[in-house]
């Protein structure tokens, strides 16, 4: 290659097949709540319970997001190609984003239902409630468990713990509620308590459509620092320059950069493993996976035929 011209690399890391561990967390968590789902559903009904019934149709939810985010997990392990040349990464995204939507269809169906069962009370069956709900909470909060560590890490493994987590949450207020019911006979308890859990869905929810819908933007990453990684490519023995930095989601665990770096003496191949260090160093402190970085010589010049015209 002609050393006057501009060039550019590409660096990237693989993504590894999906841990057995988390295949098996998933497993458990989808039967456990499958199950768990159709046998409160049934129960709700026999209590006559709003609040109750609000858990079962989450707790469905639950299962429709942890399969949503398996899948996508499994179609990140996919090779690219011709059409694809991503692979499959950005359904963990779309998966995320849809878990959100979920979430809030949830809220809103239980929201509803509460409000009709506050203007029209009846009577509920106030042992039966909180003894599903206990069961509930176990279930849920034990499958939350699961996910709890990688969800600080991936947004679509943060969105299946966020419907575990939450539906722990509303059996514990389905708990109270039953409690509460069983000793002072206030009936309008039961779609108060599916009110202010709807409240807290809502609430715990809005972070991860926020994040979902800002990755689909190609927004930069939550975490990623631009302005340190910019800062480091300047420092870069030689550059003179940085512009046209560009950082986004490749998945829920991958991050992409693309810059230029202006070069006017040297340049990174002149080097012995130049590439390969910038990409180790993004990747250790910047959590950056997939780098591609275009070298140019002349900071006016931001194409190769600058070099032929002079």
């Amino acid at each position: 290659m002609n050393p006057d011209q501009n060039h550019h690399d590409h660096l990237h890391h693989h993504t590894p097949s999906v841990p057995l561990r988390m295949n098996l967390s998933f497993a458990v968590a989808v039967i456990a709540n499958l199950l768990f789902t159709l046998i409160e559903t049934i129960l709700a009904f026999e209590a006559n319970s709003i609040s109750l019934l609000g858990d079962a149709g989450h707790n469905f939810s639950d299962v429709l997001g942890l399969l949503l985010a398996w899948g996508a997990i499994y179609l990140v392990g996919r090779a690219s190609g011709s059409d694809y040349s991503y692979g499959y990464r950005r359904t963990t995204i779309l998966a995320a984003l849809l878990n959100a939507m979920i979430l809030l269809f949830a809220a809103g169906y239980i929201a509803l239902q509460s409000v009709e069962k506050l203007y029209n009370p009846a009577a509920a069956s106030e042992t039966l409630i909180i003894g599903v709900a206990l069961v509930g909470i176990f279930v849920n909060g034990g499958t939350a468990l699961l996910f709890m560590k990688s969800s600080k890490n991936d947004l679509n493994v943060k969105g299946a713990f966020l419907h575990l987590a939450y539906d722990a949450l509303i059996s514990a207020g389905v708990v109270v509620g039953g409690v509460v019911i069983l000793f002072t006979g206030w009936l309008w308890v039961d779609p108060l308590m599916g009110l202010l859990i709807t409240g807290v869905i809502v609430y715990g929810t809005w972070a991860l459509l926020r994040d979902s819908v800002n990755l689909i933007l190609d927004a930069v990453p939550q975490g990623i620092d631009r302005t340190g990684i910019v800062a480091y490519l300047s420092e870069l023995p030689g550059v003179a320059q940085v512009h046209d930095v560009h950082i986004w989601a490749m998945s829920t665990q991958e991050n992409c950069l693309t810059a230029h770096l202006v070069m006017p003496d040297q340049t990174l191949w002149d080097q012995q493993d130049g590439y390969s260090q910038v990409g180790s160093m993004l990747r250790d402190n910047f959590a950056i996976h997939h780098v591609t970085l275009q070298v140019e010589k002349d900071p006016d010049c931001q194409t190769q035929d600058c070099d032929e015209e002079g």
